[in-house]
């Protein structure tokens, strides 16, 4: 009975006990694994995007309005990762939400005009951010922060919860950035060049030091054009790049045709803008550390 008794404060200290988890809609499956990972036991958290999705493509439905409207929080990448419809469904629902990317100094799209638009032109066309800042360890614990904040906004008596355990979630994401640094420090400047099916991993580039080349803007949607590719493929053969990447949420007939052209052997998948159902990339964390060991193979 003692037992029992001092389990249960416990519990109740936690904040776990008596109070259903809130409901939160993420807006893709890497922000809802940092949604988990900062809300612990005391959020129950859908995704509107799931594992090996592409956000990109995504269409809204009635089901994802039905679990937006449900929910007590709806956490939003930003930078114009949602498309228009997206958006409206969460305004129009009045259930507060909250922008992960928020304060992140991002940067610009490449030029070459991804309209970033799936409402197909009518009025909503995001192409100046580049909305892939979870590509950048470092940048990820604003995000985290940002995360932790409408968490704490949204369920106040969770507050030292969520604080303890954004500060674990953070200290997490400085080893990765720590081990990531490390391996690509290991690999010669002039070898760090990869080709990946879009444009997903600038951040990731800047903040490592590799040139990141793509058949695709940010926005997958967009076909890249055969003088586009044919540019490609001649940089690929004049630079020497090795590194060549499908990805999980795209069709791989561009990198398989590109590989074949220039000669160069596919490296195998990289995760870009989703998470994967089991291993190796089922959290945030070991999505990250299985693309640095993949990219650090392929590099040498």
């Amino acid at each position: 009975m003692k037992h029992w008794k001092t389990g249960l404060i416990a519990a109740f200290v936690s904040g776990s006990l008596y109070a259903a988890p809130m409901n939160v809609v993420a807006s893709f499956s890497i922000l809802g694994d940092v949604a988990k990972q900062v809300g612990g036991e005391r959020v129950a958290v859908q995704n509107l995007v799931g594992p090996d999705q592409d956000s990109h493509a995504y269409h809204i439905t009635s089901g994802d309005i039905k679990k937006i409207r449900s929910a007590k929080l709806v956490l939003m990448n930003g930078l114009g990762l949602e498309g228009g419809n997206v958006q409206r469904a969460v305004k129009q629902s009045k259930v507060p939400y909250a922008e992960a990317a928020a304060g992140i100094s991002a940067l610009k799209a490449p030029e070459g005009g991804h309209a970033h638009d799936h409402d197909h032109g009518h009025d909503h066309d995001h192409g100046e951010y580049d909305p892939h800042v979870w590509t950048d360890p470092v940048l990820m614990q604003t995000y985290a922060q940002n995360v932790a904040n409408a968490l704490i906004k949204a369920d106040p008596q969770g507050a030292a919860y969520y604080r303890q355990r954004l500060t674990a979630y953070q200290g997490e994401l400085k080893k990765l950035h720590a081990d990531a640094q490390k391996s690509f420090a290991a690999i010669p400047q002039n070898q760090r060049k990869v080709l990946t099916g879009h444009d997903a991993f600038a951040y990731m580039g800047k903040r490592y030091n590799i040139r990141f080349i793509a058949p695709q803007g940010v926005n997958t949607s967009a076909e890249p054009s055969a003088k586009q590719v044919a540019a490609i493929i001649r940089q690929i053969k004049r630079e020497g790049i090795k590194a060549v990447f499908a990805e999980n949420i795209k069709d791989t007939r561009m990198v398989d045709r590109i590989a074949q052209e220039t000669g160069v052997k596919p490296s195998g998948k990289l995760y870009s803008d989703a998470l994967s159902k089991n291993a190796p990339a089922n959290s945030y964390v070991n999505m990250y550390r299985y693309n640095v060991r993949a990219l650090s193979d392929a590099m040498k």
